[in-house]
């Protein structure tokens, strides 16, 4: 088991065995302030970019990236 899924799994054991509501109702809290589920809005400058990267891609035109 890796280092997070034991965190996870003795985050999850203790909050499973509190009835703390408090804590319970901060611990939601964190969860819900911390998402990172944001829209990002691009400028019409970035759109322009990344639609020329999409056409240069279909075109095949491409620069290998080899040391």
């Amino acid at each position: 088991m890796s280092g997070l899924d034991s965190i996870k799994n003795s985050l999850i054991d203790r909050i499973l065995a509190t009835k703390n509501e408090e804590l319970l109702k901060a611990i939601c809290n964190i969860f819900e302030f911390t998402q990172t589920d944001s829209i990002i809005s691009l400028s019409s400058e970035q759109l322009e970019m990344l639609q020329m990267s999409e056409k240069d891609i279909e075109c095949g035109n491409l620069v290998a990236d080899v040391e």
